[in-house]
């Protein structure tokens, strides 16, 4: 099957399991317009898309291998930022969420702000208030990033996050604020399916941080750039991804020792908070 054949035939296969279009499109986090679009073969699906869609119909390992081997024909997908916030931030999230519901072991790297997963609500409305949201979009896109966070306590999920020093200093909230975040770090990290790791200042590194990225299982990396959200599914690609990440999560400092850094870094922002915070 080619890329191009591919739309009609997620509607045969949709057909064939008896399922109407709208429940479909509810399961995939996405319009029935836009289903109808890629069914039609108007609009080319991307990997996440059909990896929704197929999920959604509920098929066997072998039929979802062959359908996303042709998805996988585009190995790069590129989405400017503005064309996600026309699709609406609450919706993006709430398509993390599914393909989070589907993958067993997610790495995560982040040079530069808490993982969403790890944030509290006072620092997920420091993100997104930076967005440019309406008070309403903003509470929707809040709420939605919230509810992903209970996929922690899936027991058959593992979750590694590999995340670098300054993140734990960089002043986008209030000190006071920083503090129950960096507490929620330490909480977090003591769930058993959960390893969060800090890259330390003072380690010698390899390696240069670059950008954000998650790996899902081993089938797809998203990568977040200024303009853009780029997703690769080439194999080449992701073990680029997972080499990198490995040798990060190798150099931090993990369990008792990075607890131990998050503390000192926290009670740096409580001793702060005495005496006031310009920011």
């Amino acid at each position: 099957m080619n890329r191009s054949a591919l739309g009609p035939a997620l509607r045969a296969l949709r057909e064939t399991s008896g399922m109407e279009a709208k429940a479909v499109a509810r399961g995939a986090v996405m319009s029935r317009s836009k289903l109808s679009k890629i069914e039609n073969g108007n609009v080319a699906p991307s990997v996440a898309d059909v990896d929704r869609i197929l999920t959604a119909i509920g098929v066997s390992d072998e039929v979802k291998a062959e359908y996303m081997a042709a998805a996988r024909q585009a190995a790069t997908e590129v989405t400017a930022w503005r064309l996600i916030r026309r699709l609406g931030y609450e919706r993006k999230q709430q398509q993390i969420q599914a393909l989070e519901a589907q993958t067993r072991l997610v790495r995560l790297f982040q040079p530069s702000l808490v993982p969403g997963l790890l944030q509290t609500p006072e620092y997920v409305r420091a993100v997104f208030s930076r967005k440019g949201l309406s008070p309403d979009q903003e509470d929707r896109t809040v709420g939605a990033r919230l509810a992903r966070q209970s996929v922690l306590y899936a027991e058959d999920k593992t979750f590694r996050f590999v995340i670098t020093e300054p993140v734990l200093r960089w002043r986008i909230v209030p000190p006071l604020v920083m503090v129950g975040q960096l507490d929620r770090l330490i909480s977090v990290s003591r769930l058993p399916n959960v390893d969060i790791r800090v890259v330390s200042l003072a380690a010698p590194q390899t390696d240069f941080p670059s950008h954000s990225f998650v790996i899902k299982d081993d089938r797809m990396v998203t990568l977040e750039s200024v303009h853009a959200e780029t997703v690769v599914t080439d194999p080449r690609d992701i073990h680029l991804c997972v080499t990198k990440f490995e040798a990060f999560w190798r150099a931090a400092l993990s369990g008792d020792e990075m607890r131990a850094l998050v503390e000192s870094v926290r009670d740096g922002f409580l001793r702060e908070q005495e005496t006031g915070w310009a920011g």
